[in-house]
Order: C-alpha cells, then sequence, then structure tokens
C-alpha cells in the first residue's frame, strides 16, 4: 500500500503518482486514467472499463460470425 498526499493544483486538489506507480499502469504524462467506484473505494485503470466491456462483446460475435466476416472481407 501506497499512501499520497493530496495537494492543491490551481484550483483543484490532485494527487501525485510516483513514478513506480505510472510506470506499472504504462502511463505518462497526458496519458487518461479512469477511476471506477467500487464497494470497497476506487479502481484506477488506463483502459475505459465500459469500453473493455463492449469489446468483450464484439470479440465474442467477431469469434462467432467469423465465416461471415471472412466473405464480407473478400
Amino acid at each position: 500500500m501506497t499512501a499520497l498526499k493530496l495537494t492543491a493544483i490551481g484550483n483543484s486538489v490532485g494527487v501525485i503518482l510516483p513514478k513506480e506507480m505510472l510506470a506499472e499502469l504504462g502511463v505518462g504524462k497526458g496519458d487518461t486514467v479512469y477511476v471506477t467506484q467500487v464497494p470497497d473505494g476506487v479502481v484506477l485503470s488506463p483502459r475505459d472499463p465500459e469500453f473493455e466491456a463492449q469489446m468483450e462483446v464484439a470479440r465474442a460475435i467477431m469469434k462467432k460470425r467469423r465465416a461471415v466476416l471472412r466473405e464480407l472481407a473478400k
């Protein structure tokens, strides 16, 4: 567990993430991170969970309809 301190950034309040945490998330300056609320708190992720859910559905459809998609690609 890492304790992070809140700091004033202009008229807002922010958290500075240590470079080790940024490396673990695979993000850097200018990237977007997504915060998801869970029962125990929040989860910080470099991927949009809604988009990931949509992609899972799309992958299932592509797998099921592989032959149709192959013919359409010709």
